[in-house]
């Protein structure tokens, strides 16, 4: 079929995608390979690109294009792509390449000495990058608010959720509020008067990275299509071709890499199982950060951290990391399932994570609308956490707001996509657990089938074809609906007890 516009399109977000996966693999290799030194000139090519990709996607021929391949014979998956490159352009268009470049350097800078800084608790130091980069993303924030009538905040939690507002999140926040500080404290009582056999290391890191490549592959992971490594904070990179995650070690602590891997891995196999046809293409990319999250929610909280799943671990746990009574399935469920708040979100239990994520929400909302200034971030962080999680983290900084990479990076309206993942995630299981009144029984069989098959043909395959709120539809037969994830907590910490 002939469709001279929308082949146009294409060809030329095809390009764009060529150079995203530059920029991607570019910053992998910052977070995790890159000699310190080199920050200043990566920043600085890393800043070009972005003001390429900017200029490529706001050329002045687009808008002509899309307005003719509107009135083209297009596919229902094209006319998807269209809307998606629509909000691509209309996105770009209304930046300009100066703050394109200034908020990639500024991040790029900040990002860079925070890994230092957040090392040597240095709130200080970390302050006088930070400012300029809240100072960009308000500029941007701005911009986008104006010309689409939103608040500065929701303007920039656009970009991660589309569609989704403040207004939103809070009336699901406010829910959590309301029944979660309760149900910790049951589950706290519960288990306090269980015994957990606490694992006794050192546990050597090369042993940790082959526990770890063991569940990846359990998991499915592509190795011809990815890698794992080390960075100062967790992430999944790169492009669903060539996929990047890294995780931390301890040799005090197994639990925060092998959990942290199992999270990463369901980013990584969202990614490597998008639709190839369409993965250079916006219709072909994952949905949202909240769709994203959950599915490395999937992967760690309602799989990897079920007695099912450690079940079927712990034989490799044995393997790798010695022949231990703490090793034991049983014990590593008490582990894993173990409720105690504490200081760190990428180390919290499946009950106090939201609390953390509902914390930091608040605090960038407040940021970003203007409502309080950079400086005021710890004496905010500091009354929340002890509000929330009863933790008193006055003067440390590095296990406070300093703990996460999202800040620094200049990613204000990111956080609230993780408990938005943890709700999507519960969704999803009571489907799936809805098909196969059995997954218990076949997931410590080493069967993981049902779960990935159900995600595939779902949620992988489906990419952004839809928006939001109808893949969720589609794949569940409602919209998001938070007792899913109330109603899975209750049953996984309280069982009977309910």
């Amino acid at each position: 079929m002939n469709l001279p516009a929308y082949s146009a399109l294409t060809n030329t977000f095809t390009r764009l995608y060529r150079y995203q996966h530059l920029g991607a693999i570019a910053g992998w290799d910052q977070a995790a390979k890159m000699p310190a030194r080199g920050n200043d000139a990566r920043g600085a090519a890393l800043a070009e690109l972005d003001v390429l990709i900017h200029q490529t996607l706001t050329d002045e021929s687009l808008p002509g294009l899309m307005s003719t391949a509107n009135t083209e014979p297009l596919e229902v998956t094209q006319r998807a792509n269209l809307r998606e490159m629509r909000r691509d352009w209309e996105q770009a268009s209304l930046l300009s390449a100066r703050l394109i470049e200034a908020k990639s350097l500024a991040g790029s800078r900040c990002e860079h000495a925070w890994r230092t800084q957040r090392k040597e608790n240095d709130w200080r130091g970390f302050l006088e990058n930070f400012t300029e980069v809240v100072k960009l993303s308000r500029e941007e924030a701005q911009t986008l608010s104006q010309a689409r009538g939103l608040s500065p905040y929701d303007a920039l939690m656009d970009k991660y959720e589309p569609g989704s507002l403040s207004t939103d999140i809070n009336i699901f926040f406010g829910d959590l509020k309301t029944w979660l500080p309760e149900l910790i404290g049951k589950v706290r009582d519960k288990q306090a008067d269980e015994t957990v056999l606490e694992a006794q290391g050192p546990f050597p890191i090369d042993r940790q990275r082959a526990l770890g490549l063991d569940i990846m592959g359990i998991l499915g992971f592509d190795f011809s299509a990815g890698r794992l490594d080390v960075s100062t904070h967790p992430f999944c990179g790169g492009v669903a071709e060539d996929v990047r995650i890294t995780t931390r070690y301890s040799e005090d602590d197994f639990m925060r890499s092998m959990m942290g891997i199992v999270h990463e891995t369901g980013h990584a196999r969202y990614e490597q199982n998008l639709p190839r046809r369409t993965v250079h293409l916006p219709v072909g990319r994952a949905r949202s950060m909240g769709i994203h999250e959950s599915q490395s929610l999937s992967f760690e909280m309602q799989l990897g951290r079920s007695p099912a799943f450690l079940r079927l671990i712990s034989p490799l746990v044995k393997k790798h990391l010695g022949d231990q009574e703490a090793f034991d399935s049983a014990n590593l469920a008490r582990i894993y399932t173990r409720v105690k708040p504490g200081l760190i979100r990428v180390d919290a239990d499946e009950l106090t994570y939201p609390a953390h994520v509902i914390l930091r929400y608040e605090i960038e909302r407040a940021l970003m609308n203007g409502d309080i200034e950079a400086a005021d971030v710890p004496e905010l962080w500091d009354q929340k956490m002890m509000a929330y999680l009863a933790m008193d983290t006055r003067h440390d900084y590095q296990n406070g707001c300093l703990q996460d990479i999202h800040w620094p990076g200049g990613s204000f309206g990111y956080f609230p996509s993780y408990t938005l993942g943890a709700m999507y995630a519960a969704q999803y299981f009571a489907s799936i657990r809805s098909l196969h009144t059995n997954l218990d029984t076949l997931v410590a069989q080493g069967d993981l089938s049902p779960i990935f098959d159900w995600l595939n043909s779902h949620i992988w395959s489906q990419a952004s074809q839809w928006d939001t709120n109808e893949l969720v539809q589609r794949a569940t037969g409602e919209a998001l609906n938070p007792l899913h994830l109330r109603s899975h907590l209750k049953d996984r910490y309280l069982g009977a007890d309910v």
